[in-house]
């Protein structure tokens, strides 16, 4: 059975949808991106989610005493890691909180994602590479560099409606990550949530 996570919520109306729909997961980008909310702003969307949903913060090389304080006021549920953080900055960071941490890897190779494996983070995130972005640009990779994974995983990059099903057959993850899949024009569509969140839900059926 097959997560969903919807990534990059920005507004109250995002909220609405994500609670109608009911993913497994939201993200809140604290990072640099055109879907960046600050805290404020994530606490307020927070307080408007559903509870069943679990609210992920996604960071890219973030000074951890933010992250910190975003476990501790119960904005965030689980932490998502997208940037060069090594093994030593996850032990410090699981050192001060209990939430699940989520490690992403950009895949060029499956050496890539063989050399995460060994990380002490909870989950594993498995996103297109790129040069000289963290994530979000809506492209796939190569799922046939996926290797035998001990430990779960998130698959993200380029998923929508038209290829979650394949993707959840094929590559076997614990969830599945949707950002631009389920966007108009730049912003989340409420239709596309409930349709990929749906088709997500339908594929899990035995």
């Amino acid at each position: 059975m097959a997560m969903i996570k919807i990534c990059g919520l920005t507004r109250k109306v995002d909220i609405e949808a994500a609670n109608e729909a009911r993913p497994d997961y939201i993200g809140f980008v604290f990072a640099r991106s055109r879907r960046q909310v600050d805290e404020e702003q994530a606490k307020a969307l927070k307080a408007c989610l559903n509870p069943s949903i679990k609210a992920v913060g996604v960071f890219v090389n973030e000074e951890m005493a933010r992250i910190i304080r975003l476990c501790h006021s119960g904005v965030i549920d689980l932490i998502q890691l997208h940037g060069d953080e090594d093994e030593d900055y996850i032990q410090a960071l699981k050192s001060c909180v209990t939430n699940p941490v989520i490690k992403a890897v950009r895949v060029k190779d499956a050496g890539d994602i063989r050399q995460a494996l060994a990380l002490s983070c909870d989950y594993l995130l498995l996103d297109a590479w790129h040069e000289d972005q963290y994530g979000g640009m809506g492209r796939t990779f190569d799922w046939s560099l996926i290797p035998e994974i001990n430990k779960p995983f998130f698959l993200a990059g380029g998923i929508h409606s038209g290829n979650i099903l394949q993707a959840i057959e094929k590559c076997r993850p614990y969830g599945i990550d949707v950002s631009s899949g389920v966007e108009t024009a730049g912003f989340k569509d409420p239709e596309k949530i409930r349709e990929i969140v749906a088709l997500a839900r339908k594929q899990n059926r035995p």
